[in-house]
């Protein structure tokens, strides 16, 4: 059996009057990510890991930021598209495992939620997706609640 490890980062600016989602799910809060989707990092980060998994290159390349075909458009709707890559490339998805670098709001209570949703998406059970939340204990761009980040890693088992 062969496995591929991928990693994925992403980092959006928090503005006002902006809708924030994060795993695919509406969160609530003053604040929301800005972006040209939209600016759901924890998703942008897993298709990278994903996309990086299957050596099939980055984010900006499938779906680029000066396309108006993708302005606004839902971020699930990429991890879907990239899921159907995979397959098409003959690799299954393993595990993800991901963490969200945030001041405010907590999200504790919306990582059910959000594993839902992106078990949903990927087609991959709840148990196999971890989630996990982090503070930058009030240090740099995020702990000033200016920005919002999420790293991922993923395996993916080669069925060729």
């Amino acid at each position: 059996m062969k496995v591929r490890i991928g990693f994925g980062f992403d980092v959006h600016k928090l503005v006002e009057k902006r809708d924030f989602y994060l795993g695919g799910i509406k969160i609530k809060h003053s604040k929301g990510a800005l972006g040209h989707s939209d600016a759901d990092v924890l998703i942008h980060s897993i298709c990278d890991a994903l996309l990086g998994a299957s050596n099939l290159r980055d984010i900006g390349f499938h779906f680029p930021d000066n396309s108006a075909k993708y302005k606004n458009i839902d971020s699930k709707i990429l991890l879907k598209k990239v899921v159907k890559l995979l397959k098409e490339k003959k690799y299954k998805i393993g595990n993800i495992d991901s963490t969200i670098c945030l001041q405010k709001p907590k999200i504790s209570e919306y990582i059910p939620q959000m594993k839902k949703a992106l078990s949903e998406v990927i087609g991959i059970p709840e148990g196999d997706i971890s989630i996990k939340a982090t503070t930058t204990e009030k240090l740099g761009y995020i702990g000033r609640e200016e920005g919002v980040a999420a790293y991922a890693v993923v395996i993916c088992e080669v069925v060729k």
